[in-house]
């Protein structure tokens, strides 16, 4: 397969280097020479897919593949199985501090002077050497592979957006909030609870978003409270206390999903937040902006499909723990991942007695809930699943050690120096401290290779899903075609004409079964899917809307 790196140049132009040749070519040319190579399928080299991908779809040029070289090289760099020194090299500090593009760029080549004219085939020489070097270079390859299709993804979904019906969501604001106010102030139905509060507590002057003040209110009503938060607020009995969490709820609405955050980030029907692939350490995606990765459900009825498409909505059921038994390659817990349900097939198997406690044991171990109830049952399930338990307890010794771990495909953890966001003026920790952010270390250790590796399971899954569905669509462009409009961890949404929905979901299924072989090979693990085709976000998961709920 070639690679064919695109290097950023001076005066908007491109270096590109195929094969043996180097040439440079305008903006304005790039789109049909891409559109021209891409028959052959070869693997796109840039430094960021989201300053590439977005120009090249607007010039209705979708690429099969790419390699994203900013998520490459800091994947690369923490990988415990990689030499970082062969990453050293002509502008390797640049590359160091690259970070995602923001949302506010105006145009591809809108990025700070720093990072203008990175050099793509130079980094993508040492990124090759670096995982051909590697003890674990077949791992590395499909993780950065999988990477980079993520990315693709991402920047595809952001394209695209998720239809979004705006006359809906000002219909829903209008019912819980009352008119859109002017700017700076609050809505009616936020005013008329301030009031109540303020009545309740007997505090006329009181702003309830002001932790202080409302501390002080709720002491001097004789409450005894140490924070404002909600599950804290809700143990207390007083009649201010409903008006209040009814205040924060419609708040938090109005502030995050309110009319401001459609004017920003619904544009053309569509809601088009920015994705950031791989934004925290475990690669688990976050969001550079717009919420990307959180639907309330005040809203979700305004996620709805076009006139004849609809909405297949499939999340995966228990993915972290099916992910344990996989990579961990435990026999007995991985009989029990051949079902819908592992929790209920871990009762049946006389492991634990109830469904709760397989729940309750599962999640404490790769939690770190050792003590109390989930500690009671770890014993017994480290007896039964000796393989999956020893290796979640093994990550956390080695962090509380000091020591990095990895997940299935070769991504490090960050170190506990990393981890330990501690202000260089301080002085030195005792040794109780040090102690206690060890253990912290450890629990965060022992999640780590069991949540990023459910994220590589996921990645791949979107992956080949992406590539099902341009398929599944016939010879138009993206937008018209089935395709894909949201993920989180373990859940995508795909846009759909209604006649192809059928064939969406069973694609769907058919993806996790591909990513699963692709992880654990020989070891058959279920990934079961609840698929729901709807209309509206909001009606995925009722009654009525399941239509698959199966695993290959």
């Amino acid at each position: 397969m070639a690679r064919i790196p695109l290097s950023r140049l001076p005066g908007d132009r491109v270096l590109v280097v195929d094969g043996d040749v180097r040439r440079e070519l305008t903006l304005g040319e790039l789109p049909a020479y891409v559109r021209e190579r891409e028959v052959d399928a070869p693997r796109w080299v840039w430094d960021d897919t989201a300053r590439w991908h977005p120009q090249l779809l607007a010039a209705g040029v979708r690429v099969a593949r790419c390699h994203d070289l900013r998520l490459g090289h800091h994947l690369l760099r923490r990988a415990p199985a990689v030499d970082a020194s062969l990453l050293e090299g002509e502008q390797s500090g640049h590359w160091d501090r690259l970070g995602p593009s923001a949302p506010s760029d105006p145009g591809l080549f809108a990025v700070d002077d720093t990072a203008e004219h990175l050099r793509a085939d130079l980094e993508d020489a040492r990124q090759l050497a670096a995982v051909a070097a590697s003890s674990e270079a077949t791992r590395l390859a499909l993780l950065l592979a999988a990477e980079s299709s993520g990315a693709l993804v991402a920047a595809e979904m952001t394209y695209a957006g998720m239809p979004w019906r705006v006359e809906v969501h000002e219909r829903l604001l209008r019912e819980l909030l009352g008119p859109r106010p002017p700017r700076g102030a609050r809505p009616q139905a936020l005013e008329a609870l301030i009031g109540e509060v303020r009545n309740a507590l007997d505090a006329p002057g009181l702003n309830p978003d002001s932790r202080p003040e409302l501390l002080a209110a709720l002491r001097r009503a004789g409450l005894e409270v140490t924070d404002t938060r909600a599950h804290s607020l809700r143990a207390l009995d007083h009649p201010g206390i409903a008006p209040l969490l009814r205040y924060k709820q419609l708040a938090h609405l109005f502030q995050t999903n309110g009319w401001a955050w459609s004017d920003q980030w619904v544009r053309g029907g569509r809601f088009r937040p920015s994705y950031q692939p791989a934004g925290s350490t475990t690669g688990r995606w976050s969001s550079n902006g717009g919420g990307a990765l959180s639907f309330p459900a005040q809203v979700r009825p305004a996620a709805m499909a076009d006139d004849g498409w609809l909405l297949v909505v499939s999340d995966v059921a228990q993915l972290e723990p099916r992910v344990l038994a996989g990579m961990s390659r435990d026999r007995a817990l991985a009989q029990a991942a051949r079902g819908a349900d592992l929790y209920q097939a871990m009762v049946d198997d006389g492991a634990v007695a109830s469904r709760t406690d397989a729940k309750l044991g599962l999640l404490g171990a790769m939690y770190g809930a050792t003590t109390g109830e989930s500690g009671r049952l770890l014993a017994g399930l480290t007896r039964r699943y000796p393989a999956a338990f020893g290796l979640v307890e093994d990550a956390a010794r080695a962090g509380e050690r000091g020591q990095v771990v990895r997940t299935l495909l070769g991504r490090g953890s960050p170190g506990l120096g990393e981890a330990w966001d501690r202000d260089p003026d301080d002085p030195p920790p005792d040794a109780d401290s040090q102690a206690r952010h060890r253990r912290a270390y450890g629990r965060f250790t022992r999640n780590f290779v069991v949540q990023g590796t459910a994220a590589e399971w996921a990645l791949c899954w979107i992956a080949d899903l992406r590539n099902r569905l341009w398929r599944l669509g016939g010879t138009g462009p993206l937008e018209s075609r089935p395709h894909l409009v949201f993920f989180l961890h373990d859940e995508v949404v795909v846009h759909t004409p209604a006649a192809l929905a059928d064939a969406v979901a069973e694609q769907t299924a058919a993806a996790a079964a591909t990513a699963a072989d692709l992880l654990f090979r020989d070891l058959a693990i279920d990934f079961p899917l609840s698929t729901s085709i709807v209309r509206s976000y909001a009606e995925a998961g009722k009654p009525g809307a399941a239509v698959e709920s199966a695993g290959e």
